[in-house]
């Protein structure tokens, strides 16, 4: 297999040059008998969204992400996000234009990645897995199916939470300087295009193609009740979620252990 860790191309929304991780299978090779600048087929893709705090090498440090790429014979772009929720930010840079547009265009114009809707998906943990589920459902045509791990899925309640408790702590406060420069805080959040469960509403009275989605938290993640609250919309509205529990914090042990789980529901036909 080929991995690039530190790849990066000058983007003009972001006005740097921001760093790709990106991991392409060798199994197409393998399986031909022809060399693999002969081939003209192109991989499945899977984004794969890191959480707050985090950058594009946690994956491959982290975890095995190199031996399901193999397994699954599927390309893995893993972007940088910095604390941008994957968003235009207010007060920052344009993250969600970057994500959504610029760089799977850009992906598909140099490698030899897929560009059709049953061929790509995206999948993240905490803050990446409320991206993934923003990105999927926000461009439904182009994407099959997300994955959200121990993420941040009802932003509104945390919102509101973190505004509540920004005066009583410093934790909170630095976390609303975040919020106020991605959001500008709950009034820029809820009911826009940022807003899942307001993407969710949109596509069901838009008729859009709705993608699958696959959820899982950990029953001791802090995050764990706002997991409930979209679970229980998703419930009300109709929509399909394939929800997974267990036991766990909002940490790498857990999201190694789902991992496998992910990939599996992912791709079920390409082991």
């Amino acid at each position: 297999m080929a991995f690039i860790q530190n790849f990066s191309f000058s983007s003009k929304y972001l006005d740097t040059e921001p760093q790709v991780a990106v991991a392409l299978p060798s199994r197409r090779q393998a399986a031909s008998d022809k060399e693999i600048w002969q081939l003209d087929s192109k991989f499945k893709t899977l984004y794969l969204l890191h959480g707050a705090g985090d950058n594009q090498s946690v994956w491959s440090r982290l975890t095995n992400i190199e031996w399901y790429c193999e397994q699954y014979n599927v390309a893995v772009v893993m972007p940088f996000g910095a604390m941008s929720f994957y968003t235009d930010m207010l007060h920052g840079q344009r993250y969600w234009t970057y994500l959504s547009e610029e760089l799977p265009r850009y992906m598909q114009a140099i490698f030899p990645l897929s560009d059709k809707r049953e061929d790509n998906f995206v999948a993240g943990n905490s803050m990446g897995g409320y991206g993934a589920f923003k990105l999927a459902l926000s461009c439904p045509e182009r994407f099959a199916a997300a994955a959200s791990l121990s993420g941040a899925l009802n932003m509104n309640a945390e919102i509101e939470k973190v505004q509540t408790e920004s005066a009583a702590s410093p934790n909170p406060a630095r976390l609303m300087n975040t919020i106020q420069n991605v959001f500008g805080g709950i009034e820029g959040f809820r009911d826009t295009p940022n807003d899942l469960f307001w993407l969710i509403r949109r596509n069901l009275q838009e008729g859009r193609p709705m993608p699958r989605l696959y959820q899982c938290v950990g029953t001791e993640d802090f995050l764990y009740e706002y997991n409930q609250d979209f679970r229980r919309f998703t419930e009300e509205q109709g929509v399909a979620v394939t929800y997974a529990e267990q036991p766990g914090r909002h940490d790498w042990d857990y999201w190694q252990e789902r991992l496998p789980d992910v990939f599996a529901w992912l791709f079920p036909k390409e082991v």
